[in-house]
């Protein structure tokens, strides 16, 4: 069964980064759909981009939809360790999965050149939700307070594992999934 998939994010690449070393790095991910390179990298949505290297801006700009099995995700992740090391920050990187049934499952994948940076934008990322949700109902000084417990958590996880990074991933990049079941589709 194939399930329909919209990758999205930018990521900013350190300066000298070449084409064939984004290729490389995104391997796993090109292989699993059955493409080529970049030049082959297009959305399923005409009005998508896809996967595009802007060598200029130094960053790859990703819109990309398409069809994928069940090994997608791990394919994914290979693809987004490999690009750490070209990263210049951190960045997260949506992977939302429409299913057939209405369900959105999104995940974010954060891509950065060091573990402590990854963990650092994971934890900026969550300040911004958190507080974008709680802007809706609670006034600053409340929403201040819950900002500080997820600051806590963060500290608490840090000082756990010796490093800024869970403990349980090991690696370069991490990812955190929120299962959704709005069906809107595309939205960004």
């Amino acid at each position: 069964m194939h399930t329909e998939v919209h990758v999205h994010g930018v990521v900013t690449l350190k300066t000298g980064v070449t084409q064939a070393e984004i290729e490389q790095a995104l391997r796993a991910w090109f292989d699993y759909v059955d493409l080529d390179g970049l030049a082959d990298a297009r959305s399923a949505h005409q009005d998508e981009p896809g996967v595009v290297f802007d060598r200029r801006r130094r960053v790859l700009d990703i819109c990309w939809t398409g069809w994928v099995g069940r090994n997608f995700q791990r394919a994914l992740e290979s693809s987004f360790e490999s690009l750490c090391s070209y990263a210049e920050q951190a960045t997260g990187v949506e992977v939302t999965y429409y299913q057939e049934d209405g369900r959105d499952e999104r995940t974010v994948a954060f891509v950065g050149p060091s573990q402590d940076s990854i963990q650092e934008e994971q934890r900026r990322s969550m300040i911004e939700d958190v507080s974008g949700l709680l802007s809706r109902h609670f006034a600053e000084g409340e929403i201040g307070e819950v900002l500080q417990l997820v600051h806590q958590l963060f500290e608490r996880r840090w000082n756990a594992s010796g490093t800024a990074v869970d403990a349980k991933a090991g690696r370069s990049s991490g990812t955190t999934t929120v299962r959704t079941s709005s069906g809107k589709k595309h939205l960004h």
